[in-house]
Protein backbone atom coordinates (compact mmCIF):
# COMPACT_ATOMS: atom_id res chain seq x y z
CA UNK A 1 0.00 0.00 0.00
CA UNK A 2 1.65 3.02 -0.69
CA UNK A 3 2.69 5.85 2.07
CA UNK A 4 6.14 7.56 5.48
CA UNK A 5 8.30 10.73 8.00
CA UNK A 6 11.55 11.47 9.26
CA UNK A 7 12.29 13.73 12.11
CA UNK A 8 15.08 16.19 12.23
CA UNK A 9 18.61 16.12 13.44
CA UNK A 10 20.41 19.28 14.45
CA UNK A 11 24.10 19.52 13.75
CA UNK A 12 26.47 22.40 14.31
CA UNK A 13 28.74 23.49 11.49
CA UNK A 14 31.36 24.09 14.13
CA UNK A 15 31.53 20.35 14.67
CA UNK A 16 33.47 18.72 11.80
CA UNK A 17 31.88 15.85 9.94
CA UNK A 18 33.23 12.33 10.41
CA UNK A 19 36.58 12.13 8.69
CA UNK A 20 36.81 9.94 5.62
CA UNK A 21 39.56 11.11 3.22
CA UNK A 22 38.40 8.79 0.46
CA UNK A 23 34.83 10.14 0.51
CA UNK A 24 34.07 13.71 -0.60
CA UNK A 25 31.34 15.56 1.28
CA UNK A 26 28.72 17.96 0.04
CA UNK A 27 26.96 20.50 2.21
CA UNK A 28 23.18 20.60 2.52
CA UNK A 29 21.25 23.88 2.83
CA UNK A 30 21.73 25.72 6.12
CA UNK A 31 19.35 25.08 9.01
CA UNK A 32 18.66 21.60 7.72
CA UNK A 33 17.33 19.26 10.36
CA UNK A 34 18.24 16.07 8.51
CA UNK A 35 21.82 14.76 8.57
CA UNK A 36 23.26 12.37 6.03
CA UNK A 37 26.32 10.23 6.73
CA UNK A 38 28.34 7.71 4.72
CA UNK A 39 26.66 4.31 4.53
CA UNK A 40 28.02 1.93 7.19
CA UNK A 41 29.21 -0.64 4.67
CA UNK A 42 31.57 1.95 3.18
CA UNK A 43 33.35 3.23 6.30
CA UNK A 44 34.29 1.83 9.68
CA UNK A 45 32.11 2.88 12.65
CA UNK A 46 32.85 6.25 14.23
CA UNK A 47 31.87 7.27 17.73
CA UNK A 48 31.00 10.87 18.62
CA UNK A 49 31.73 11.39 22.30
CA UNK A 50 31.50 15.17 22.53
CA UNK A 51 28.25 17.08 22.59
CA UNK A 52 28.15 19.58 19.70
CA UNK A 53 26.48 22.96 19.85
CA UNK A 54 22.72 22.79 19.52
CA UNK A 55 22.50 25.72 17.16
CA UNK A 56 21.82 24.27 13.68
CA UNK A 57 24.11 25.51 10.96
CA UNK A 58 24.65 23.02 8.18
CA UNK A 59 24.49 19.37 7.41
CA UNK A 60 26.70 17.14 5.35
CA UNK A 61 26.17 14.26 2.97
CA UNK A 62 28.67 11.71 1.73
CA UNK A 63 28.66 11.01 -1.97
CA UNK A 64 28.54 7.39 -3.05
CA UNK A 65 27.77 5.57 -6.28
CA UNK A 66 24.27 4.36 -7.03
CA UNK A 67 23.35 0.97 -5.63
CA UNK A 68 21.47 -1.97 -7.03
CA UNK A 69 23.95 -3.13 -9.64
CA UNK A 70 22.14 -1.32 -12.43
CA UNK A 71 23.67 -0.64 -15.82
CA UNK A 72 25.77 2.55 -16.23
CA UNK A 73 23.80 5.70 -16.99
CA UNK A 74 24.12 7.47 -20.30
CA UNK A 75 24.01 10.80 -18.48
CA UNK A 76 24.06 12.28 -15.00
CA UNK A 77 21.24 11.18 -12.66
CA UNK A 78 18.41 13.63 -12.18
CA UNK A 79 16.95 14.71 -8.88
CA UNK A 80 13.85 12.68 -8.04
CA UNK A 81 12.95 14.29 -4.72
CA UNK A 82 14.07 17.59 -3.26
CA UNK A 83 12.84 18.58 0.19
CA UNK A 84 13.73 22.09 1.37
CA UNK A 85 13.16 23.43 4.89
CA UNK A 86 10.04 21.28 5.31
CA UNK A 87 7.97 22.06 8.40
CA UNK A 88 4.84 20.17 9.46
CA UNK A 89 2.50 19.87 12.44
CA UNK A 90 -0.06 17.36 13.63
CA UNK A 91 -3.29 18.65 12.09
CA UNK A 92 -5.47 18.01 15.15
CA UNK A 93 -3.24 19.40 17.90
CA UNK A 94 -0.95 21.76 16.01
CA UNK A 95 2.13 20.15 17.59
CA UNK A 96 5.18 20.81 15.46
CA UNK A 97 6.92 17.66 14.26
CA UNK A 98 9.08 18.59 11.28
CA UNK A 99 11.26 21.61 11.97
CA UNK A 100 13.01 22.29 8.68
CA UNK A 101 13.97 19.08 6.88
CA UNK A 102 16.25 19.17 3.85
CA UNK A 103 16.71 16.03 1.78
CA UNK A 104 17.72 15.36 -1.80
CA UNK A 105 17.37 11.97 -3.51
CA UNK A 106 18.79 11.31 -6.96
CA UNK A 107 17.90 8.54 -9.35
CA UNK A 108 19.49 5.20 -8.50
CA UNK A 109 20.07 6.00 -4.83
CA UNK A 110 19.01 4.08 -1.73
CA UNK A 111 18.51 6.14 1.45
CA UNK A 112 18.03 4.64 4.91
CA UNK A 113 16.55 6.40 7.95
CA UNK A 114 17.27 4.93 11.38
CA UNK A 115 16.45 5.95 14.94
CA UNK A 116 14.52 5.12 18.08
CA UNK A 117 10.74 4.99 18.35
CA UNK A 118 9.30 8.47 18.58
CA UNK A 119 12.16 10.17 16.76
CA UNK A 120 9.80 10.82 13.87
CA UNK A 121 11.11 8.52 11.17
CA UNK A 122 7.66 7.61 9.88
CA UNK A 123 6.21 11.14 9.88
CA UNK A 124 8.26 12.47 6.97
CA UNK A 125 7.01 9.65 4.80
CA UNK A 126 3.39 10.33 5.71
CA UNK A 127 3.84 14.01 4.95
CA UNK A 128 5.40 13.16 1.59
CA UNK A 129 2.45 11.02 0.54
CA UNK A 130 -0.15 13.50 1.79
CA UNK A 131 -1.48 11.85 4.96
CA UNK A 132 -4.39 13.97 6.29
CA UNK A 133 -3.18 13.72 9.91
CA UNK A 134 -0.37 16.18 9.15
CA UNK A 135 -0.34 19.76 7.89
CA UNK A 136 2.62 21.34 6.11
CA UNK A 137 3.38 24.79 7.50
CA UNK A 138 6.51 25.67 5.57
CA UNK A 139 9.09 24.63 3.04
CA UNK A 140 8.78 22.93 -0.32
CA UNK A 141 8.85 19.43 -1.82
CA UNK A 142 9.65 18.94 -5.50
CA UNK A 143 9.13 15.48 -7.00
CA UNK A 144 10.27 14.91 -10.58
CA UNK A 145 10.20 18.66 -11.17
CA UNK A 146 6.66 19.19 -9.86
CA UNK A 147 5.30 20.62 -6.61
CA UNK A 148 4.37 17.54 -4.61
CA UNK A 149 2.54 19.51 -1.92
CA UNK A 150 -0.07 20.68 -4.44
CA UNK A 151 -1.01 17.12 -5.37
CA UNK A 152 -3.70 14.96 -3.83
CA UNK A 153 -2.52 11.60 -2.40
CA UNK A 154 -3.77 9.65 -5.43
CA UNK A 155 -2.03 12.11 -7.76
CA UNK A 156 1.23 11.55 -5.90
CA UNK A 157 0.83 7.82 -6.40
CA UNK A 158 0.12 8.24 -10.10
CA UNK A 159 3.20 10.47 -10.37
CA UNK A 160 5.38 7.56 -9.20
CA UNK A 161 5.50 7.82 -5.39
CA UNK A 162 4.86 4.65 -3.37
CA UNK A 163 4.81 3.97 0.35
CA UNK A 164 4.80 0.60 2.04
CA UNK A 165 2.83 0.76 5.29
CA UNK A 166 4.49 -0.22 8.54
CA UNK A 167 1.25 -2.03 9.42
CA UNK A 168 -0.57 -2.89 6.15
CA UNK A 169 -4.35 -2.64 6.41
CA UNK A 170 -6.80 -5.40 5.56
CA UNK A 171 -9.46 -4.83 2.88
CA UNK A 172 -12.23 -7.42 3.30
CA UNK A 173 -14.19 -8.31 0.19
CA UNK A 174 -11.51 -7.17 -2.28
CA UNK A 175 -9.19 -9.78 -3.72
CA UNK A 176 -5.51 -9.10 -4.19
CA UNK A 177 -5.87 -9.68 -7.90
CA UNK A 178 -8.73 -7.18 -8.32
CA UNK A 179 -6.98 -4.61 -6.12
CA UNK A 180 -3.73 -4.82 -8.08
CA UNK A 181 -5.52 -4.82 -11.42
CA UNK A 182 -7.53 -1.70 -10.52
CA UNK A 183 -4.46 0.13 -9.17
CA UNK A 184 -2.40 -0.75 -12.24
CA UNK A 185 -5.13 0.30 -14.67
CA UNK A 186 -5.67 3.58 -12.81
CA UNK A 187 -1.99 4.31 -13.34
CA UNK A 188 -2.17 3.37 -17.02
CA UNK A 189 -5.24 5.57 -17.48
CA UNK A 190 -3.35 8.52 -16.00
CA UNK A 191 -0.58 7.90 -18.54
CA UNK A 192 -3.06 7.69 -21.40
CA UNK A 193 -2.54 3.96 -21.90
CA UNK A 194 -5.29 1.35 -22.44
CA UNK A 195 -6.35 -0.76 -19.46
CA UNK A 196 -5.23 -4.37 -19.20
CA UNK A 197 -8.05 -6.93 -19.06
CA UNK A 198 -7.83 -9.57 -16.29
CA UNK A 199 -6.26 -12.29 -18.44
CA UNK A 200 -3.46 -10.07 -19.70
CA UNK A 201 -2.92 -8.64 -16.23
CA UNK A 202 -2.55 -12.15 -14.82
CA UNK A 203 0.32 -12.75 -17.25
CA UNK A 204 1.86 -9.49 -16.07
CA UNK A 205 1.53 -10.05 -12.31
CA UNK A 206 2.35 -13.78 -12.12
CA UNK A 207 6.13 -13.53 -12.64
CA UNK A 208 6.31 -10.63 -10.20
CA UNK A 209 4.64 -12.74 -7.50
CA UNK A 210 6.96 -15.64 -8.27
CA UNK A 211 9.99 -13.34 -7.91
CA UNK A 212 9.18 -12.76 -4.23
CA UNK A 213 8.26 -16.39 -3.56
CA UNK A 214 4.56 -15.60 -3.20
CA UNK A 215 2.13 -18.43 -3.90
CA UNK A 216 -0.17 -17.41 -6.75
CA UNK A 217 -3.13 -18.51 -4.64
CA UNK A 218 -2.60 -15.36 -2.58
CA UNK A 219 -3.89 -13.37 -5.54
CA UNK A 220 -7.34 -14.85 -4.92
CA UNK A 221 -7.36 -13.95 -1.21
CA UNK A 222 -8.70 -10.67 0.15
CA UNK A 223 -6.11 -7.93 0.54
CA UNK A 224 -4.01 -8.76 3.63
CA UNK A 225 -6.96 -10.51 5.30
CA UNK A 226 -5.63 -13.33 7.49
CA UNK A 227 -2.08 -12.74 6.24
CA UNK A 228 0.91 -13.23 8.53
CA UNK A 229 3.31 -10.33 9.05
CA UNK A 230 5.70 -11.69 6.47
CA UNK A 231 2.92 -12.29 3.95
CA UNK A 232 1.71 -8.72 4.35
CA UNK A 233 5.20 -7.36 3.71
CA UNK A 234 5.57 -9.54 0.64
CA UNK A 235 2.22 -8.24 -0.55
CA UNK A 236 3.46 -4.66 -0.16
CA UNK A 237 6.50 -5.42 -2.30
CA UNK A 238 4.26 -7.09 -4.88
CA UNK A 239 2.28 -3.86 -5.12
CA UNK A 240 5.53 -1.94 -5.60
CA UNK A 241 6.61 -4.36 -8.31
CA UNK A 242 3.30 -4.03 -10.14
CA UNK A 243 3.20 -0.21 -10.00
CA UNK A 244 6.94 0.19 -10.76
CA UNK A 245 7.17 3.40 -8.73
CA UNK A 246 9.96 5.92 -9.27
CA UNK A 247 10.45 6.45 -5.53
CA UNK A 248 9.52 3.73 -3.02
CA UNK A 249 9.23 4.62 0.67
CA UNK A 250 9.52 1.45 2.72
CA UNK A 251 8.45 1.95 6.33
CA UNK A 252 9.99 -0.82 8.46
CA UNK A 253 9.63 -3.37 5.70
CA UNK A 254 11.83 -5.72 7.77
CA UNK A 255 9.66 -5.77 10.92
CA UNK A 256 8.13 -9.14 11.74
CA UNK A 257 10.19 -11.02 9.16
CA UNK A 258 12.39 -14.03 9.79
CA UNK A 259 15.72 -14.29 8.00
CA UNK A 260 14.37 -16.20 4.99
CA UNK A 261 11.45 -13.81 4.48
CA UNK A 262 13.74 -10.80 4.86
CA UNK A 263 16.09 -12.16 2.23
CA UNK A 264 13.18 -12.74 -0.16
CA UNK A 265 11.86 -9.21 0.34
CA UNK A 266 15.33 -7.66 0.04
CA UNK A 267 16.02 -9.66 -3.12
CA UNK A 268 12.76 -8.40 -4.61
CA UNK A 269 13.57 -4.78 -3.73
CA UNK A 270 17.09 -5.05 -5.15
CA UNK A 271 15.65 -6.58 -8.30
CA UNK A 272 13.40 -3.56 -8.76
CA UNK A 273 16.24 -1.02 -8.53
CA UNK A 274 17.27 0.61 -11.80
CA UNK A 275 19.30 3.72 -12.69
CA UNK A 276 15.99 5.59 -12.91
CA UNK A 277 14.31 4.85 -9.56
CA UNK A 278 15.20 5.14 -5.89
CA UNK A 279 14.31 3.81 -2.44
CA UNK A 280 13.87 5.55 0.92
CA UNK A 281 13.68 2.92 3.66
CA UNK A 282 12.98 3.32 7.37
CA UNK A 283 14.31 0.72 9.78
CA UNK A 284 15.41 0.08 13.35
CA UNK A 285 17.82 -2.68 12.46
CA UNK A 286 21.14 -2.64 10.68
CA UNK A 287 20.51 -6.17 9.39
CA UNK A 288 18.31 -4.72 6.64
CA UNK A 289 21.26 -2.67 5.42
CA UNK A 290 23.20 -5.89 4.95
CA UNK A 291 20.70 -7.01 2.30
CA UNK A 292 19.75 -3.67 0.73
CA UNK A 293 22.91 -1.58 0.54
CA UNK A 294 22.20 2.13 1.16
CA UNK A 295 23.92 5.03 -0.53
CA UNK A 296 23.18 7.27 2.46
CA UNK A 297 22.13 6.69 6.06
CA UNK A 298 20.19 9.24 8.15
CA UNK A 299 20.07 8.72 11.91
CA UNK A 300 18.01 10.61 14.47
CA UNK A 301 16.88 10.36 18.06
CA UNK A 302 15.43 12.58 20.76
CA UNK A 303 17.71 13.83 23.48
CA UNK A 304 16.56 13.55 27.10
CA UNK A 305 17.48 17.22 27.62
CA UNK A 306 15.74 18.43 24.44
CA UNK A 307 13.88 21.70 24.08
CA UNK A 308 11.09 22.55 21.69
CA UNK A 309 13.50 24.27 19.31
CA UNK A 310 16.36 21.78 19.59
CA UNK A 311 15.32 18.18 19.95
CA UNK A 312 17.54 16.03 17.78
CA UNK A 313 21.16 14.93 17.70
CA UNK A 314 23.20 12.94 15.21
CA UNK A 315 25.13 9.77 15.96
CA UNK A 316 27.09 7.87 13.34
CA UNK A 317 27.12 4.10 13.10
Amino acid sequence: MALAFCSSLLFSSSTPPPSSPSLPFRTSPTDSSLITIPAPHRIRPISIRTRPSLRPKATVAADSPATGGAAPRSGPPRVLLEVKDLKAVIAESGQEILRGVNLTIYEGEVHAIMGKNGSGKSTLAKVLVGHPDYEVTGGSVIFKGENLLEMEPEERSHAGLFMSFQTPVEIPGVSNFDFLNMAYNAQRKKLGLPELPPLEFYSYVSPKAAAINMDLRFLDRNVNEGFSGGEKKRNEILQLAVLEADLAILDEIDSGLDVDALQDVAKAVNGLLTPNNSVLMITHYQRLLEYIKPSYVHIMYRLPWQTKQHSMQMQTI
